[in-house]
């Protein structure tokens, strides 16, 4: 039986699953409650990916993007011009995601990556969409370039984080929310930051992409995990799980601008710490 609860995952990479495999997946998460998903670009040809199932499957929603990972040439004229014909193709595109930087010793180059960044948050800032954002290793030039492009007027999350406490705060400083995944069940550093980021700074996401790695297919991470980060998160909070999941839900409807989840939320009674400052206690 479907749960009331209504929750939305800001983040996944479904475009990569088998087609054989989505029908089971969309069911799952919607037995867990989830109402809506962002699938989220990675190159060209996996945002047209993600557009086309954002069009065929009416819990999906699409970002636009190139990943800092495949940042291998810089966006000229001609592929800013793609990127932004596939932002605007369609009302199921919801974000440019994703984008950012890492740092890794295997990643692309830097000033590339720099220039990529850039110009996509340009893009953003153009279409008036949110920014959904990966930073590895990389969070001092990120939030340099994200005030640097003033990329705050558009806002958007901080995609899988996994940090401490002042890296959160700085990145709600530059008007971004903390998006939170299954790192949260079994990272003591990242449960301290969780309890101490107030509730209205928080979206919930999954990353869900295959994972043959693991041994057991029912162990890869599918959209229906964002239940489990709510769980967890309310458990850290000392929430209730309808209040962790009313106010994440409402925080990223409102983000990516889907009135339709809003205003379901916006039926429901206002939980009891809507109000809080940034620095309140949880």
């Amino acid at each position: 039986m479907t749960t009331p609860r209504l929750l939305g995952d800001a983040h996944t990479h479904l475009d990569q699953y088998a087609p054989e495999e989505m029908p089971g997946v969309l069911a799952r998460a919607r037995e867990a409650g989830v109402g809506f998903i962002v699938c989220a670009g990675t190159t060209l040809d996996s945002t047209r990916a993600c557009l086309k199932l954002a069009q065929e499957q009416e819990l999906l929603y699409a970002g636009v993007g190139i990943h800092p990972m495949e940042a291998h040439q810089q966006v000229d004229d001609a592929i800013y011009e793609v990127l932004e014909s596939l932002a605007r193709s369609s009302p199921r595109v919801v974000c440019i995601s994703e984008i950012g930087l890492d740092f890794l010793p295997s990643s692309p180059d830097h000033e590339i990556q720099d220039q990529v960044f850039r110009a996509q948050i340009r893009l953003a800032k153009s279409l008036k969409l949110p920014i959904i954002f990966h930073s590895r290793e990389s969070h001092p030039e990120v939030f340099r370039t994200l005030r640097e492009e003033q990329a705050g007027e558009v806002g958007g999350a901080m995609h899988y984080f996994q940090g401490g406490e002042t890296t959160a705060r700085e990145a709600i400083d530059c008007g971004f929310f903390i998006s939170l995944a299954r790192p949260l069940l079994r990272l003591p550093e990242l449960q301290e930051t969780a309890r101490a980021i107030p509730l209205e700074h928080i979206v919930l996401e999954t990353d869900a992409a295959p994972q043959p790695f693991k041994k057991y297919r029912h162990s890869w991470t599918e959209p229906r995990h964002v239940l489990t980060v709510a769980e967890k998160l309310a458990e850290l909070k000392g929430l209730s799980l309808d209040e962790v999941t009313q106010v994440t839900t409402r925080n990223l409807a409102g983000l990516l601008k889907l009135p339709a989840f809003s205003s379901q939320l916006s039926a429901s009674p206002p939980p009891n710490n809507s109000g809080r400052g940034l620095n309140a206690e949880s």
